[in-house]
Order: structure tokens, then sequence, then C-alpha cells
């Protein structure tokens, strides 16, 4: 049998996430285009994290069932189908196009759920003191790919019309599946120890149930929730404070450009320095560290301004970022390489789903919450998120840190 390999699961992702970047930043021109009202580009925009919501946990159960190959292989072809329907979609008019684009985002968010087979395919191949580090390369797969997607994107609108990023998205995912099929092995083998299938909500009781694992996953909840406030909002923002016409392709690009420093900081700082610093500073510490750069950022970022010359004037603005960057970037890897030392082996994909489920939710409530406050007054949803980072920082020292209970770090390696 092949040797699993990390760097295939890497490039599973990696691919993947280039097939999303492609698409999501032309989801609400195409929607504009086709006559959609803001609630319908609303529903379009949160469809895939809707998906994500309810798929996540299943991908990971039927993973621990049946291995992660297979699991891995179906959910890459149909992220070659989402896109190819997307891509067909983008040719129509009105609300059909609208209809198909709708359904396209769904099968995408089912299929995007597989970022929990891939999460406990890790878990399976590292031993516990390496799987935060291992954790980071996802992290620094949807950084790359948020890099990458948006600027193919943009150059197979320019070269090939309104269907060709879906088109590419669609060639990227089917590379995707061909180099998995070719050279992915299976990471776990399912035995007797595997255990029973649980109704969806018998799921979650039973992984919020065990206290430290359902800690871990409040704290990925609130700090998705924070982060989407900037994800949601920071175009806008930028745009205030610094008297920029996001109508301008100059003052677009320099937005875009902030998007890409920030993606750029946060794959280097996951895939690289967080080894380290794990080994450092241990995982609880590291988590609650993190949330604090993220709680000091948000909060200061909307009291920043300038004017339209920003690129290389407002430093602050490029410090701010990134520490939300790397504060951010640090909490997703020790997160889930806590949550997979504390699991049994036979319920990686399980648990670790549930994980993927909530930070789903925590995308589907947080750019509503984020935008309706914004609108209010800018600085709002920036200072009040800020101030949740911070309050999950205290809780994760409390509760993580200062614990007398012990992390079993070797409970399965």
């Amino acid at each position: 049998m092949r040797k699993p390999s990390l760097l295939v699961i890497f490039l599973t992702v990696f691919i993947d996430l280039i097939g999303f970047g492609i698409v999501l930043p032309l989801l609400p021109l195409y929607s504009r285009n086709f006559g959609a009202s803001g609630l319908m580009i609303g529903i379009i925009m949160a469809s895939f994290s809707a998906m994500q919501f309810v798929f996540a946990p299943l991908w990971g159960r039927l993973s621990d069932r049946i291995g992660r190959r297979p699991v891995l292989l179906v959910s890459t072809a149909g992220a070659a189908l989402s896109y190819a329907v997307f891509a067909m979609g983008s040719g129509l008019q009105g609300t059909t196009a609208l209809l198909v684009v709708l359904g396209s985002r769904m099968l995408a968010g089912v299929c995007g759920a597989n970022i929990t087979v891939a999460q406990a395919y890790i878990a399976d191949i590292s031993p516990p003191e390496d799987r935060s580090r291992r954790m980071g390369l996802i992290g620094m797969a949807f950084g790359l790919g948020f890099i990458f997607g948006p600027a193919l994107g943009a150059f197979s609108y320019k070269h090939f019309g309104i269907s060709g990023p879906g088109w590419v998205a669609a060639a990227f995912c089917a590379a995707n599946f061909v180099l998995a099929f070719i050279i992915l092995s299976e990471s776990w083998k399912p035995s007797s120890e595997h255990v029973a299938p649980r109704p969806r909500l018998a799921q979650w009781g039973h992984t919020l149930a065990q206290p430290k694992i359902g800690l871990l996953i409040s704290i990925f909840f609130f700090a998705t929730f924070c982060f989407t406030c900037f994800e949601t909002t920071l175009g806008l923002l930028v745009a205030e404070n610094f008297n920029l016409d996001t109508r301008s392709g100059e003052d677009a690009g320099r937005i875009g450009l902030l998007f890409a420093y920030c993606g750029i900081i946060g794959a280097l700082v996951q895939g690289g320095a967080i080894g380290r610093l794990v080994k450092r500073m241990g995982e609880p510490k590291l988590i609650a560290v993190s949330l604090i750069l993220v709680a000091v950022s948000l909060a200061l970022l909307p009291f920043v301004h300038g004017n339209s010359h920003f690129s290389w004037g407002a430093m602050e603005l490029f410090v701010l970022l990134g520490l939300l960057a790397i504060g951010s970037g640090l909490t997703r890897p020790p997160v889930f390489g806590l949550i997979s030392i504390l699991t049994p082996a036979n319920e990686q994909g399980a648990t670790i789903g549930v994980a993927q489920s909530a930070g789903s939710l925590a995308r589907i409530v947080g750019p509503v919450f984020a935008s309706t406050l914004f609108a209010h007054h800018p600085a709002l949803p920036y200072v009040i998120c800020g101030g949740i980072s911070l309050l999950t920082a205290i809780f994760a020292w409390q509760s993580l840190c200062r614990s007398d209970e012990p992390v079993p770090a070797a409970q399965h390696g």
C-alpha cells in the first residue's frame, strides 16, 4: 500500500480552495447582473456555509466508518461538478441563472465540507506532538488558495468570458480528483472499534458533552465569528476611512491587495511559525495569546484613518492587519490539534466534523451581525467583536491554561 502523504492532502485542500477562491469574489457581481435582490445575494453567499454546517459532521462520521479516501474522492468529484454547473448557470439569464448559481453553491458547500475529512486524515498519520503543526498546513492551504484563486478568477473572466471562472475552477477540481485518485492512499482502516452511527443532534450532544472538546469548539465558534466581521466589512471600512471609491478599479484593487496581504501573512504563520510556537508555549497558551492579538487589532482598526494614497502611507493599517492575520492564523491549528488529541481515533471524523460545523454556523450568523451593525456605525462590529475575542481569550486562559487536568498528549499516538 502507498504511504499516506501529507503533501497530497495539502495539495487536495489547496487546489479545492483555489476553485473556491476563483468563484467567490464574482458571486455578488454575477447575482447583481441577473437581477438579484440584496436578500438573494445574501442567500447565495450564505448557502455554501449553510451546507457545510449540515454536511461537515456527516462526511466526518462517514469517513470514520468507510475510510477517508473514498469520501475525499467523492466530495472532490462533486466539487468539480458544482463548478461546472456554476459555469453553465453563468451563461443563462434572469431567475433561471440565479437558481442554477444557487444550486451550484449549495452543491459546492456540500462537497467543501470535506475539510473535516482532510483534518481527520492528518490526525490519522500524525503523532500527537505534531498534530497542531500539521493542522497549520490546512490553514496555509486556505490562505494560499484565497491568494491565487481570485487572481485566476479575474484572469479567466477577462480571457474566457463570464463562464470562464466556473470552467477553470471545475478544471482545477477535476485535476485534484485525478491527483487524489492516483496518489492518495487510505489513512484510516475501519475496524471493530468503529462507533455506531448517531443521529445528527445526538452526535452534537455527545461531542459537546465532553468538557474540554466542547470548550474548544466554543472557542473556535467565537474566533470564527469575530473573523467574519473582518471578512465582511473590511472593504467598506477602508473605503470609508481612507476616502476610496469602490467603483474605481484602482481603489478596488487596493482593497483586494489588503486581503492578499492578510492571506500571505496567515499562510506564512500557519505553514512555518506554528510548530515552533506550539513547542515553546503549548497549545492552550498559544490559543489565548492568539485571541488577544485578534481582540486588540479588531478594536483598533476602525479608528485608523488616512487619505486615498494609503497604500504605503498608513503603516498603522498594515500593522493592525498583520496582527489580525497572525492572531487568526495562530488560533485554528492548536484548537484542532487539541481536539484531535482529546478524541479517540475511531471518532476523529465525527468530532472534527462537529467543530467544522460550528465554524460554518459562525460564518452564517457573523456576516449578518457585522453588516447590520456596520450600517449603524462602522466601528460597532469591530469594537464588539474585539470584546468578544478578548472575553474568549480570558475564558480560554482560565479553562485551558490554568486547568489542573492535564491534556492526554499521547492518548492515541
